[in-house]
């Protein structure tokens, strides 16, 4: 499998070239103990906000999720939502992967990020996109 890494080295300037990052995240061979800890899947909802200098609007959420076929055994969804948007954890456990969604309006470090959850749900490998949101944004409205 191959390891990508995410397209920005880390926090930039905010410019009128685009509205915000969406950063998705994909980890594969994850603890499945911190994947089916429900404290562990919402203190990481809430620790992250702070690293990236977010700010939470709500306390996180997170809630087991019964499995609905072969493809998706059940697990933990949570999300959290902040002053510029969301951060949403869909844990597996029993395939031990987890899905990732970061998207801020504003520029955030993804290197931090990504590390962070490679750490948290001890991420052996993983697969990271970065969409550059909104590039034809009104300049007008960055003044």
């Amino acid at each position: 499998m191959k390891q990508h890494r995410p397209a920005s080295p880390g926090p930039r300037k905010q410019t009128a070239s685009h509205f915000g990052l969406h950063l998705t995240l994909d980890g594969y061979l994850c603890n499945p103990k911190t994947l089916g800890d429900m404290a562990h899947v919402s203190g990481a909802l809430r620790e992250l906000p702070e690293r990236l200098g977010m700010r939470r609007l709500i306390p996180p959420y997170a809630i087991e999720v019964a499995s609905n076929n072969r493809k998706d055994p059940g697990g933990l969804s949570g999300f959290v939502i902040i002053q510029d948007s969301h951060i949403s954890v869909r844990a597996f456990p029993a395939r031990r992967f987890v899905s990732i969604d970061v998207y801020s309006c504003r520029n955030f470090n993804t290197r931090l990020a990504v590390a962070y959850f490679r750490r948290t749900f001890g991420i052996r490998k993983v697969e990271t996109n970065l969409v550059v949101r909104g590039r034809e944004y009104p300049e007008r409205d960055f003044r």
